[in-house]
Parts: C-alpha cells; structure tokens; sequence
C-alpha cells in the first residue's frame, strides 16, 4: 500500500487501516477526516497532533489496552528468542536473555501494571531482553503521570512504525529525526557514555515532571527521545543524566550523581543538547 492508496480509501476502509498503526478510536476516525494528506511526514505530524492535542487519558488507554499483555515465561521467552541476532554488532558481548532474566521481566511486567493500570508499553523493536528490563526497572519509579506521558511518547513511535509496515512504498526517508537529541561522552575514558539514564522534563508546579526517558547506546546517543512529529512547546525543559549508575556500574567514584541539564526551546527546530563527563566534572553546549 502507498500514502495514495490510504487516502482514496472509503472512510471506513480508512479507519480499518488505521487501527493496525493505534488502538484508539477517536485517534483513527479523526485521521481517516484529516485524509487526503499530501506526505508520509505530514501524515506522521498530523498523527501526532491528534494523539497529543484531542485525544484524551481515556484514548491512550484504550489505545495500551490494545497491545498484547507479557507476563509469563512462555510468551517472553518466544519474544526474545533471538536476542542476540537482533542486536547484531551494536553491543559487544550481548547475552541471549537468560532465565533470571525472562523471571525478572515477568515479575516486573506483573508490578508495572499492579502500580500504574495498564501495561508496560515501549516501542520494542530491536531492543533486547535485557534492554527491556533495564528500561522498566527505571521506569516504574516513576509517577503515574510520568508513565502516561512516557507510555503515549512509546505508542506514537510504534504508530509510526506500523505506518511504515502498512504503506511500504512510502517515502518515509522524509521523516524529521526527534526534536530533542543528546550524546554523551565520557572524557575520562575517550568512549561513549553508554547505560546512562536519561530523563527529558518539563516544569510542572514548582518542580519537574518526567515527559520521555530512555538509556544511551553504544554510541552514547538515544536516538528516538521524542518520536518523530512530536515538536515541544516553547519553554525550559531539562534533561536528568543518571552519572550515578554510570560509575557504580565502572567502579568508579564520582563526585556528582546525576547530572541536571536546564535548556530552552524556542521553536521546532532539532536541539542537540550532549553532555560530556568526567567523574569530577561537566560540560555541554548546543550541538548540531
């Protein structure tokens, strides 16, 4: 299928479609009014605004209860079956997911959804068992409203990827990359922060509010912070990088824990905001 395809579709046929990409309803009947849409970027923003600006607490539920619920050994075991062909060259040493961890991910998956009400929702593609059970155990000290905003983030970028599984011929290459970037660079080593925590917030009531997180790569990047059409409003946000874990985990005191990073958004154009650190100090600046 292609985006002229989608957009000769009866109205119906339209939200058929469309509820492959979004389990909620409001979300694809007012996508399938928006149609025709001149561009496969286009379609993604406009996607977006819908998910972010009219649908509601009660429509990103019903789009997390639409996804497949794991919590027992079987289904992950089958899930991750071939973790580290999945993960190929990005990570030396990757481990296929082992027993304790399948147990802990299950376990984990069963308390996320005992303390928040719906499930553990991340976009999974390519991501290890271990990945997995890293970004949950993080995540799951968050806040109720920390997770809603976190779970939508996730779902929009798995919109977009069953976008590009439904028009295969689409022009996806015309994608923006995320609004907020970051790399971070160990100094004292001469490599990639990679494990690092980090949290995107927002202001709210005197203090900051969590709105995405996500771990570092090899490369020390996250490359997929903020999904694509997802544009911040004007204002001070702050990114949180969690240095603490990061020497524990190089046997390496340090002198500050985690890292707070206070920036400004003017518009919508790509902020890059890297971090470079040392175990007793810190610097960033605007990156390209």
């Amino acid at each position: 299928m292609t985006l002229i395809n989608l957009n000769n579709l009866p109205r119906e046929e339209a939200i058929k479609q469309l509820a492959t990409c979004n389990g909620s309803t409001k979300w694809q009947q007012l996508l399938a009014q928006a149609l025709p849409i001149e561009s496969e970027a286009a379609l993604v923003e406009k996607a977006a605004e819908i998910w972010y600006e009219q649908c509601t607490e009660k429509d990103w539920l019903e789009a997390f209860n639409h996804h497949p619920k794991i919590g027992d050994i079987k289904s992950l075991t089958e899930k991750f079956a071939s973790t580290q062909h999945l993960a190929g060259n990005e990570q030396s040493g990757v481990q296929t997911a082992t027993k304790n961890v399948l147990e802990s991910l299950a376990q984990g998956n069963e308390d996320y959804e005992e303390k928040f009400g719906f499930i553990f929702i991340v976009c999974a593609t390519g991501k290890t068992a271990d990945e997995m059970l890293r970004l949950l155990q993080d995540r799951i000290v968050n806040t109720y409203e920390e997770e809603l905003a976190i779970a939508m983030g996730e779902q929009q970028k798995i919109s977009i990827l069953r976008f590009k599984k439904l028009m295969t011929e689409g022009n996806w290459g015309s994608l923006k990359a995320s609004h907020i970037t970051t790399h971070v660079l160990d100094t004292s080593l001469g490599k990639p922060g990679q494990n690092i925590t980090i949290r995107l917030q927002k202001p709210v009531d005197g203090g900051w509010q969590t709105i995405t997180q996500g771990v570092t790569n090899a490369d020390g990047r996250i490359g997929d912070l903020l999904a694509s059409g997802r544009f911040l409003k004007s204002g001070s946000y702050r990114m949180l990088f969690d240095t603490a874990s990061y020497y524990v985990s190089l046997d390496t005191k340090t002198f500050y824990p985690e890292v707070p990073i206070t920036f400004t958004v003017f518009d919508n154009t790509h902020y890059h905001v890297p971090l470079l650190i040392n175990p007793f100090g810190y610097s960033t600046y605007r990156g390209s």
